[in-house]
């Protein structure tokens, strides 16, 4: 095989472990980043550290691609018969099971050389953040409340963003990590509405099947919570207008959400999804101008 031949296969695999960490997809990263950040201004009161701050984006585009290399590594026997998912690299064969595995245990040795760089108290909470990852594809199987195991995942940051900040976990930290397990499990179920029927075709679980028709009730319940917390914090924290601003474009947004899922329909669920992006952005614009304005 000559130079050119070898320079294109490994642009080949490396393309291919790209699509495996959904490099070409960055919602998930964003949607991790959301309340990473929102942690790290308020541990920082409005001036977090600029390195931790490089560390934990990095971390979380790591983690992330972590999470989907381990998700399709579990569902690669499912994958194939879901129209979404069917040609993910593993599920098509473009990736091997062993490579994948690979893959996985790299990015978290990349994770893990990340966290080496903060303090003593972030590097212990981190010790829970890749069995967090790992075994979330699993869940699942065995409970309807899968969407749960993953707020917790996504949400793990806070505690270590504070951590890294203060080198303390207060007990705000705690408050905005519910916060943020409940906004998970509202546009997770919206993702999980896109593929119900594949779902329980291939008799996995998720809150879209156990809510039924009674989903779109439920997401609203769940956001409504979610807001309830959101206020407890900016209350807590004796945050300005600019904060409630952001939360109240973000109930806005959520509202619209509302109305796309409201025919259930997979493309608009996963638009609904794809819009708690945005959530996620307003309430950070909302916490960098109220500290931006106080200092």
């Amino acid at each position: 095989m000559d130079g050119n031949a070898i320079m294109t296969s490994l642009k080949g695999r490396v393309r291919q472990y790209g699509l495996l960490m959904r490099i070409d997809r960055p919602i998930g990263t964003l949607l991790l980043l959301w309340p990473t950040l929102w942690a790290l201004w308020i541990a920082g009161e409005g001036r977090p550290d600029p390195f931790v701050t490089l560390v934990f984006m990095l971390g979380v585009f790591v983690m992330r691609s972590a999470g989907c290399v381990i998700n399709d590594y579990a569902d690669r026997e499912l994958d194939p018969h879901v129209a979404r998912t069917r040609s993910r690299p593993l599920a098509a064969g473009h990736v091997t099971p062993t490579e994948a595995l690979l893959l996985f245990s790299g990015l978290c040795l990349l994770a893990l050389a990340l966290v080496l760089t903060l303090n003593h108290l972030t590097l212990w909470l981190s010790l829970a953040a890749v069995p967090l990852a790992a075994t979330y594809p699993f869940m699942k199987r065995f409970t309807y409340l899968p969407q749960i195991h993953l707020g917790i995942a996504f949400g793990w940051a806070v505690p270590m963003a504070f951590a890294a900040q203060t080198d303390s976990v207060p007990p705000i930290a705690w408050l905005l990590l519910t916060g943020v397990v409940l906004w998970a499990v509202a546009y997770d179920t919206m993702y999980a509405m896109v593929d119900r029927d594949d779902d329980i075709y291939v008799g996995v679980k998720s809150t879209a099947i156990l809510f039924g028709e009674l989903d779109r009730l439920m997401i609203g319940v769940i956001q409504l919570c979610f807001f309830v917390v959101m206020l407890l914090v900016g209350d807590q924290l004796d945050l300005g207008s600019y904060y409630y601003l952001g939360l109240a474009v973000a109930a806005g947004l959520s509202l619209y959400q509302q109305y796309l899922i409201r025919g259930r329909e997979p493309r608009e669920c996963f638009k609904a999804f794809l819009n708690n992006n945005w959530v996620g952005a307003v309430i950070l614009a909302g916490l960098i101008a109220h500290y931006g304005l106080a200092v």
